[in-house]
């Protein structure tokens, strides 16, 4: 039950209760905080329609091996978070330790994964290169033209509907305060010295709530916030994904065993199974602003792509379609820790890997909201990267206080 008495303010309040959101608000709550999240429909969000895909190794582009570096670190804790989640909420999270297999149809799309397992062999790695008979070996559905493939035995999965929906209730045990109203307007006030700080959010319905810091994890819609100095966060651009979800009957299990990776006609697809018979395909990345229509062609590329791989997957029946959006930051890693406006703490951008990085942006960010002190490991991705020079007039620094937060919390 929340702690709360009308009109109080609170330690934390967070801006979006979507998976990054609540995972951030219960971890918070547990620092011994007090926290409130605004948000219309809590447990919405991206990861609704997201596979929950947990492959920091196969998700692996070059360039990208500070974000490899947090995405390990998360899925290194997922386990004992989906297990401390379970307990708390007395219900599942769907997560699973199944691997990923990752295949190539034909001779460009081999060489192309040749020179993946490379680069995972030059960062330590662990994964093993196997023969396109191998690779059937382990899922007998595969098409026949299956030229190779790369076995990740440490890339698993989550049911990010589970998922949210066990961290709404672990939050609620945990006393955390569900404002399901929309934040109408960023609360800003002036400081000595003429400094301003982030203190509090206007509801729709009028009610201003504030707290000593705010999280800003409203997916790809952080950056408008009405009320949201300029510059303080950049453009956070959503990357629309269809999905599909298709019901394995019980005559053709196993049908798939593990995760199934795939680049098709130049196209990213991944097959997820669930424990429950649920097999579900994805995604399509398309640039279309916040428009999340299902298109016939967005479901038609996906099941013909999916065919190459594996061509019993027609005879299975489709459940259900949707679409959904990753939000993306300028270089499509997640920004993480405080803004240059003092009390503004960010948790977004995290595009494709939001169910990945569920647990460890939530212990980190619990952390900074506990202490004031950057943890290391989110250095790399604080959102003053993208600040114009002129707004980063008030610093943070890994291992450092933020004494004005420290304040704040302190405040009766």
């Amino acid at each position: 039950m929340s702690r709360f008495k009308d009109g109080a303010s609170a330690d934390v309040l967070v801006i979006g209760g979507g998976v990054i959101g609540l995972a951030t608000a219960w971890r918070a709550a547990q620092r011994g905080l007090s926290v409130r999240v605004v948000d219309p429909h809590p447990g919405g969000g991206a990861a609704q329609v997201a596979a929950g895909m947990l492959a920091p190794v196969t998700e692996l582009q070059y360039g990208e091996e500070p974000l490899l570096r947090l995405g390990m670190a998360s899925n290194a804790r997922y386990a004992s978070f989906a297990a401390e989640l379970e307990e708390a909420a007395g219900r599942s999270t769907g997560y699973r330790a199944t691997g990923t297999l990752a295949v190539a149809l034909d001779s460009d799309d081999r060489a192309e994964l040749g020179d993946l397992h490379a680069f995972h062999q030059r960062l330590g790695l662990d994964s093993s290169w196997l023969t396109g008979r191998e690779c059937r070996r382990l899922e007998p559905m595969l098409a026949p033209g299956v030229r190779g493939g790369l076995h990740v035995a440490d890339d698993h999965q989550v049911d990010g509907r589970r998922l949210t929906a066990a961290l709404l209730v672990a939050c609620e045990r945990a006393g955390v305060a569900l404002h399901r109203e929309e934040a109408a307007e960023l609360r800003v006030t002036g400081e000595a010295g003429g400094a301003v700080r982030a203190t509090g959010v206007v509801l729709t319905g009028g009610d201003l709530l504030t707290a000593g810091q705010l999280v800003l994890a409203a997916g790809c819609r952080s950056h408008l916030l009405p009320g949201l100095p300029a510059g303080v966060l950049p453009a956070i651009r959503p990357v629309k994904g269809q999905i599909l979800r298709l019901r394995i009957p019980p005559a053709y299990a196993p049908f798939l065993a593990r995760n199934l990776r795939a680049v098709v006609r130049g196209q990213h697809l991944y097959l997820v199974p669930r424990a429950d018979g649920e097999l579900v395909v994805g995604a399509t990345s398309e640039e279309q602003g916040y428009d999340t229509t299902v298109t016939a062609g967005g479901v038609y590329e996906l099941l013909r792509d999916a065919h190459e791989l594996l061509p019993g997957i027609t005879e299975l029946p489709l459940v259900e379609t949707g679409a959904g959006l990753r939000p993306g930051s300028p270089d499509n890693a997640p920004l993480l820790g405080p803004t240059a406006l003092p009390g503004l703490v960010a948790a977004t951008g995290h595009y494709r890997n939001g169910v990945l990085l569920t647990p460890v942006t939530a212990d980190l960010l619990a952390e900074y909201l506990a202490t004031g002190r950057v943890p290391e490991l989110a250095a790399p991705f604080s959102p003053e990267r993208f600040a114009p020079a002129g707004a980063r007039d008030h610093t943070h620094t890994t291992g450092t206080t933020n004494a004005a937060a420290t304040a704040a919390r302190s405040q009766p």
